[in-house]
């Protein structure tokens, strides 16, 4: 027999009706097909207005709303829901995601923030979710402060960004210390003064302090400040980090660089809630969110013993992974083009124009120093290259010492025929039976990854039937969790 849970779970869903909302004929009615699907009834409106007239004669379990509608928009529409209707879980779906939109979700009190293209199954089980919630009545919302409209300088369509945007967006009520790891160069800084810039403390001060710039001698000094006379040249007063960060953030990157005897101290302050200053004897506060770097792996270190077990864990309470451009290659385009611009403002000149060869030749490259290289690149281009239109030709020369076209970069053909020839050479057989899988495997994760996950949108790029996906998925043994 089933269990409670189970029964709970099925009563709740057997009275559940979902609403979608959008200006998209198509998104509703594929939205529509796939709560029909599950068995569960939907009501779809093609405006926000219309749906908030029903709502005085019928409230749904749970409403999916586009952002961007003629007359009142998502935004609108979730805060005039959460104002009425305060306990109704509302999803917010869009095609331009970024981070505010991110955060404005979040902090206007939305369930969730799904960005497009999607699996409709993640939207159905989305849905799910969020009427279970309710039923629960864990997802109430309590006012938060609107956030600055100030850019924080992240750009990113890619599925990897998204949910580094979905994180800032989770935390943006809140004061919990977050570590950011991350190869050099992905933009860990960014993410932290994002974070600062979406939470309760944005009036408060953004202090920053790395561990690895700061001589090991004056780090103490750095961060905990010293009194005057507290040793030779110590001749006034001075505050550290950590006071100047009160009712702030306190940034600390390159954390994995931190001297074991400050790792120390560093523990005993977020454990006891104050510190002293270098020669002090009274307790100061601290009123301070930390928020810690590294592009090192904290856990090798720890097992190494150059970390204190104790504090990683007292920093590692929400991790957000940086990905590095190469895994998130489908934004180089759009970061070009700001960055581009951006070196235009700096010189006070017009943003000079990559022709497309560049792009495609930029976006297939791996580098290696990620975004921060990209933007050294494009500074280096509006600089030097006298054209107003960018080629191939002006582009540094160390990038052409090994100049290849585009087309091989990509050809596959000729890397997959040198390995046939090494194989056939090594006397293998069977070849086909052992690469075919590897090869399907392969193009499947591209049109996964190209489509944000949404099957069938992958299986027509593949040429299949979203069934023979399926299928290949489960062959394989892909997407397990």
């Amino acid at each position: 027999m089933p269990n409670k849970g189970v029964k709970l779970i099925n009563t709740i869903m057997s009275n559940t009706n979902i609403w979608v909302i959008d200006d998209d004929q198509a998104m509703r009615w594929v939205l529509e097909r796939a709560f029909q699907k599950a068995d569960i009834p939907v009501t779809t409106f093609e405006s926000a207005t219309t749906a908030m007239h029903e709502l005085e004669r019928h409230i749904p379990s749970a409403i999916i709303t586009d952002v961007r509608m003629p007359g009142m928009d998502g935004f609108e529409f979730l805060e005039r829901i959460k104002t009425d209707y305060p306990d109704l879980p509302i999803i917010i779906m869009t095609a331009h995601s970024d981070l505010q939109s991110a955060v404005g979700a979040y902090q206007k009190g939305a369930f969730e923030y799904l960005p497009k293209p999607f699996d409709v199954n993640e939207a159905v089980a989305l849905a799910k979710r969020a009427c279970l919630a309710a039923n629960e009545q864990t997802n109430k919302v309590e006012p938060v402060a609107t956030s600055r409209d100030e850019s924080t300088a992240i750009i990113g369509e890619s599925p990897a960004m998204q949910e580094v945007f979905r994180v800032i967006g989770r935390l943006s009520k809140s004061n919990i210390t977050v570590l950011i790891t991350g190869a050099s160069g992905t933009g860990k800084e960014l993410v932290a003064h994002a974070l600062h810039e979406n939470s309760p403390r944005v009036d408060g001060p953004f202090i920053a302090l790395n561990m690895a710039a700061i001589p090991r001698d004056l780090l103490e000094s750095e961060l905990f400040g010293h009194e005057k006379g507290a040793f030779t040249g110590a001749q006034t007063l001075r505050k550290g980090r950590f006071e100047q960060a009160q009712q702030g953030t306190l940034f600390l990157d390159e954390i994995g660089d931190m001297p074991a005897d400050l790792q120390t101290r560093l523990l005993r302050v977020l454990s006891d809630g104050h510190f002293y200053r270098v020669g002090g004897h009274e307790p100061i506060k601290a009123d301070v969110r930390i928020v810690a770097a590294t592009h090192q792996n904290l856990e090798a270190r720890v097992r190494n013993g150059d970390f204190r077990e104790d504090l990683f864990h007292r920093l590692n309470v929400i991790r957000i992974n940086i990905p590095t451009l190469h895994e998130r290659k489908e934004d180089i385009p759009i970061l070009l083009q700001h960055f581009m611009q951006s070196s235009a403002h700096e010189l006070k000149n017009e943003p000079k124009k990559l022709s497309n060869e560049v792009v495609e030749y930029l976006s297939a490259l791996k580098w290696p120093g990620n975004v921060r290289q990209l933007e050294n690149i494009c500074r280096w281009i509006s600089v030097m290259a006298s054209g107003k239109e960018i080629h191939m030709q002006d582009l540094p020369a160390e990038m052409l010492k090994n100049e290849m076209s585009v087309a091989e970069l990509v050809d596959w053909q000729s890397l997959l025929g040198e390995w046939a020839d090494r194989e056939m050479s090594k006397g293998t057989n069977a070849i086909l039976d052992r690469i075919l899988p590897q090869f399907e495997a392969v193009l499947i994760k591209a049109a996964m990854r190209k489509t944000g996950g949404k099957r069938q949108e992958a299986a027509k790029l593949l040429g299949w039937g979203r069934n023979t996906l399926a299928r290949k998925i489960q062959e394989l043994g892909l997407f397990k969790s």
